[in-house]
C-alpha cells in the first residue's frame, strides 16, 4: 500500500508582503484576484480600508462578523455593485443576481424541486449518468485526459438529466468549451467596473464574451421552445424543474424574462461549482495515495453492500470528507460580496452606509486563526469526530443565510455519487505537466486544466 506524504500543500498564491499600488491592484484583479491578498487577510478578523477603489471596503474573516452580515442583519446588505457588474450581464434576474421581490419569487418557485425528498429522487439518474460517462474512459485507458474539462461535461450531463429530463438543447462537449470561454471573458472583473465607470462605456470583457453568451441564450430559447411544445400536448411533458418554472409564469409568479434568466443560471452556472470541486478533489487525492486508497476501500465496501445511491452520502464519510476538504482549499465560489444599505455596527466596528463588505471563503478557509495548518490538504478535518470543531461561519462553500445555495444538498449527493462511480473503476494519476494554478474566474478554476493519466483499477 502506498504511503501518503506527511502533508500535501496544493498550489496557491503566497500572501503578499506589501499592499499593491492602485495600478498593480487593477492588473491583479483582472488577471487573478486570488493573488491580491496579503498577510493580514490570513491573520486578522477583519480589515477596513477607508480609501479603497470604489469606496470603503470591509474584508470580513471573523465568523461572528460573517454571521452578522449574512444572517443576523442580512436585510441591511444587498449584493455588491462590482459583483453585479460581473454577473448581471450574464444572468440578469436569475437567482444568483436577483434582488428583493424578484429574488423571493424565484426562490419560492424553485424551492419544491430542492426539498430532501426530490433530491433523493435524483440519486438514481445521477448514478446512471455517472456510469454512462465513466464508460468513456474505457477508450482512454493509459492516455491523458483533462479531468477539469471532463467534470464539466459530467456535471452538465447530470444537471440536464435531473432538472431538465435530458431535454437541454446542445451537447456537453460544445457546452464545456463555451463555459470556459464565457468565464475566461465575462467571468473576470473589468477594470472599468472596479473604477465605477458609467455603464455606457464599453467593457472589453463583455465584448469578448458576446458570442459565448449568445450561445447560452440560444440554448435556453431552444430548450424552452421544445418544452412548451410538449406542454401544449396534455401529459407529454415531464414534471421537472423546467416544467415547474414554465408553469410559474403569470402575475403571481415569474415573468417570461425571469424564467429565461433562471434557466440560464442553472444551465450556465448550476453545474460549474460542483465540476470544479470534483476536479480539485481528484487532483488532491492523486497527491495523497494513502488517503486515496482508504477512500477506494470505503467505496468498494459500500458498493458491495448498498445498491441505493441515496444512502451513499451517509455511508461514505471518507469520500465526502475528501470532497469537503477540496472545497475548503479551493472554494468553488471564492468570494461573497455585499454592500451596506444603511450604517451598521458589529462590536466596536463601525460599518458606514455604502461600504462594500467582502467575505472571502478563499481567505477564511485558509485563515491561520481558524484552521490548523490551513494550507495542507487534510480530509480528516471533516471526519465525524472532528466536525464539531468547525464553526458554521468559518466554512462557507455554499454561502450562508437567506441566500445560501439552494442546490447545496443536490451538489453534495451528486459529488459523492460521481466520485464513487469514477474511483471504483479508475485511477487518475499525476503527470509532469499536471501543474494547476488556482485562478478566480467566478469559480476557482485550475489554469491549464488538470491533465492526468487514467488507468483501470
Amino acid at each position: 500500500m502506498d504511503v501518503a506524504p506527511a502533508s500535501f500543500r496544493p498550489p496557491a498564491p503566497s500572501p503578499r508582503q506589501k499592499p499593491p499600488s492602485t495600478l498593480q491592484m487593477m492588473r491583479i484583479v483582472y488577471r487573478n484576484p486570488l493573488e491580491l491578498w496579503g498577510e493580514p487577510s490570513y491573520n486578522e478578523p477583519w480589515i477596513f480600508v477607508t480609501a479603497a477603489v470604489g469606496g470603503p471596503l470591509l474584508i470580513a474573516n471573523d465568523p461572528g462578523l460573517i454571521r452578522h452580515v449574512l444572517v443576523d442583519n442580512a436585510r441591511n446588505y444587498k449584493m455588491a455593485r462590482v459583483r453585479q457588474k460581473i454577473l448581471r450581464p450574464i444572468l440578469r434576474d436569475g437567482l444568483l443576481t436577483a434582488e428583493g421581490e424578484v429574488w423571493r419569487r424565484s426562490r419560492k418557485a424553485m424551492a419544491p424541486v430542492f426539498t430532501p425528498r426530490h433530491i433523493a429522487g435524483f440519486a438514481r439518474p445521477m448514478l446512471e449518468k455517472a456510469e454512462a460517462f465513466a464508460e468513456r474512459y474505457e477508450q482512454a485507458l493509459g492516455a491523458t485526459v483533462d479531468v477539469s474539462r471532463d467534470m464539466t461535461m459530467l456535471t452538465f450531463d447530470i444537471l440536464s438529466e435531473t432538472l431538465f429530463s435530458g431535454e437541454v438543447a446542445g451537447d456537453s462537449g460544445g457546452f464545456a468549451h463555451q463555459v470556459d470561454r464565457l468565464f475566461e471573458t465575462m467571468g473576470r472583473v473589468d477594470p472599468l467596473d472596479l473604477l465605477g465607470a458609467p455603464d455606457w462605456l464599453p467593457r472589453i470583457t463583455r465584448i469578448l464574451g458576446r458570442n459565448s453568451l449568445a450561445f447560452f441564450r440560444g440554448i435556453v430559447a431552444r430548450t424552452m421552445e421544445m418544452r412548451k411544445e410538449k406542454l401544449a400536448r396534455e401529459g407529454a411533458a415531464p414534471e421537472d424543474f423546467l416544467t415547474l418554472l414554465l408553469r410559474a409564469e403569470g402575475p403571481e409568479g415569474l415573468t417570461r424574462g425571469e424564467i429565461e434568466d433562471n434557466i440560464i443560471t442553472f444551465i450556465g452556472a448550476g453545474h460549474e461549482t460542483t465540476a470544479r470541486a470534483l476536479g480539485w478533489t481528484i487532483y488532491c487525492l492523486a497527491n495523497l495515495p494513502g488517503e486515496r486508497e482508504r477512500i477506494e476501500v470505503e467505496i468498494n465496501t459500500v458498493l458491495a453492500s448498498e445498491p441505493d445511491p441515496v444512502k451513499w452520502l451517509d455511508k461514505m464519510p471518507y469520500t465526502r470528507a475528501a470532497f469537503e476538504e477540496a472545497m475548503r482549499l479551493y472554494p468553488p465560489a471564492p468570494s461573497i460580496n455585499r454592500e451596506a444599505i444603511e450604517a451598521d455596527a458589529y462590536q466596536d466596528l463601525k460599518i458606514p452606509k455604502g461600504a462594500q463588505v467582502l467575505v472571502m471563503p478563499w481567505t477564511v478557509h485558509r485563515h491561520r486563526k481558524l484552521w490548523d495548518d490551513p494550507e495542507a490538504y487534510r480530509p480528516s478535518r471533516f471526519h465525524s469526530e472532528n466536525r464539531e470543531q468547525i464553526n458554521r461561519f468559518q466554512y462557507l462553500p455554499f454561502g450562508a443565510g437567506p441566500r445560501v445555495c439552494i442546490g447545496a444538498t443536490f451538489a453534495m449527493q451528486e459529488a459523492v455519487i460521481a466520485l464513487a462511480v469514477l474511483m471504483s473503476r479508475y485511477r487518475f494519476d499525476l503527470l509532469p505537466e499536471t501543474k494547476p494554478w488556482p485562478v478566480q474566474k467566478l469559480t476557482t478554476q485550475p489554469q491549464g486544466g488538470l491533465p492526468m493519466r487514467v488507468t483501470r483499477r
